[in-house]
């Protein structure tokens, strides 16, 4: 087996704390979704702009579930758009980014979806093509790769510092 899929899959709870290191973000609490092939981010302000001959995305993300407190602001490469549907049976037309995501210890390369998710539970899903790099999903369980500290909890609930 590879780095990327290794001998032992690791279990995961239905919800986890997940981080995106080259975004600077450490914590996102994410919905773990083996029904949905892509992962998707919460992204707004999408600024689509072309440096060198390269398409590229400008966007800010709300790591926090109820706070639009941190924003973070990213530019990246688009790696692809694709026709995604939503649970609730619509189409959209999405930028696919690639990016790194730490996941119980496990730090994986995936593709993203970019889409508002202000009305969702989660800022992040993580899909089964994240999943398939050495994770088993566990639906009666949560935060089996640990939870934040209590501040960064308060945070992302609305209250706190942020």
């Amino acid at each position: 087996m590879t780095a990327d899929h290794p001998a032992s899959p690791v279990a995961a709870g239905w919800r986890e704390w997940v981080g995106l290191p080259a975004f600077g973000i450490e914590h996102v609490k994410a919905k773990l979704d083996t029904g949905a092939r892509s992962s998707a981010l919460h992204a707004f302000d999408l600024d689509e702009h072309v440096v060198d001959g390269v398409e590229r995305v400008r966007f800010a993300i709300h790591p926090w579930q109820r706070s639009t407190a941190d924003s973070v602001h990213v530019d990246v490469p688009v790696h692809d758009r694709r026709v995604v549907r939503s649970s609730n049976g619509t189409e959209q037309e999405r930028i696919v980014i690639l990016a790194e995501l730490h996941l119980l210890d496990r730090t994986i390369a995936t593709e993203m979806t970019l889409t508002r998710r202000d009305e969702m539970g989660f800022r992040m899903l993580v899909g089964r093509e994240a999943l398939r790099q050495g994770f088993l999903v566990d639906a009666s369980r949560s935060y089996l790769g640990g939870r934040p500290s209590r501040d960064v909890r308060a945070r992302n609930r609305g209250r706190g510092d942020a």
